[in-house]
């Protein structure tokens, strides 16, 4: 890592996180609290990068771009339908928050275009990742497939397996082809956009990940590493390599 006057200069990584009405949180002082699960902050932490929550808001998010080492789109709740042509009443639709959704398609279709800005999008970041491009959505997935491994029966976290496609930035990352991995959506990637490679697929051959290969580092991941990234070597590894990928571009 560099040094500046004996002090290491750690990379910057920016979550992106939750909007007031996608998690209402409040207490005797306060109404509302803008919020990001600590598993992501800890796994930066690990990865030996500075976590920074970027919350959704209106203006001075893209120039942030500039100060950061590396981004993670986060989690969280559904990408309102009218952004891919969807079905914007469907029934099983979650709550959104339409702040959330603009800010970071702003800033999604903004830091793609920054080669030395590593990307990680996760479930929900994954999804951004493939509408921003022109991708599409299933707005909810048990519509499409016969049985759905990819939540439990309360909507809640399951675990399965994901094979990854040898050769990949993902396989390079994790170091594995087989990974055993957390979800907990009912969306997924419809209609991959064009400039986006599928790197990853569960057994009912749902889209797990894909790349932007004219990217140097930007993956999407449909599940939740974060989630078991302390107690599994192959899920730190993803923030492991993002960090390590924010160094190269602070070294030069």
């Amino acid at each position: 890592m560099t040094e500046v006057n004996d002090e290491i200069i750690r990379p910057i990584i920016g979550i992106t996180g939750y909007g007031i009405s996608e998690l209402p949180i409040r207490n005797h002082h306060y109404d509302a609290f803008l919020s990001s699960p600590a598993d992501y902050t800890q796994a930066v932490l690990r990865a030996g990068g500075i976590p920074v929550v970027i919350p959704p808001v209106s203006e001075g998010a893209q120039s942030l771009l500039g100060r950061l080492d590396g981004i993670i789109f986060s989690g969280g709740a559904d990408i309102h339908p009218e952004h891919y042509g969807g079905i914007e009443d469907h029934p099983n639709l979650l709550p959104h928050d339409k702040l959330r959704d603009q800010v970071e398609l702003d800033l999604i279709r903004y830091a793609v275009t920054l080669p030395n800005l590593p990307i990680l999008g996760i479930c929900r970041g994954a999804q951004l990742l493939n509408v921003s491009l022109g991708g599409s959505l299933f707005e909810h997935l048990p519509d499409h497939i016969d049985d759905d491994i990819h939540r439990d029966n309360d909507g809640l976290w399951i675990t399965h397996d994901v094979h990854v496609a040898a050769g990949s930035k993902l396989a390079n990352a994790m170091g594995a082809k087989l990974v055993h991995t957390t979800s907990g959506h009912h969306q997924a990637l419809n209609k991959v956009a064009a400039s986006l490679t599928v790197t990853a697929s569960s057994l009912d051959e749902v889209v797990e990940a894909v790349e932007l290969e004219t990217h140097p580092w930007c993956l999407g991941v449909q599940w939740h590493p974060e989630k078991t990234a302390a107690g599994d070597e192959t899920q730190q590894r993803l923030f492991d390599t993002l960090v390590k990928q924010a160094q190269r571009g602070i070294d030069g």
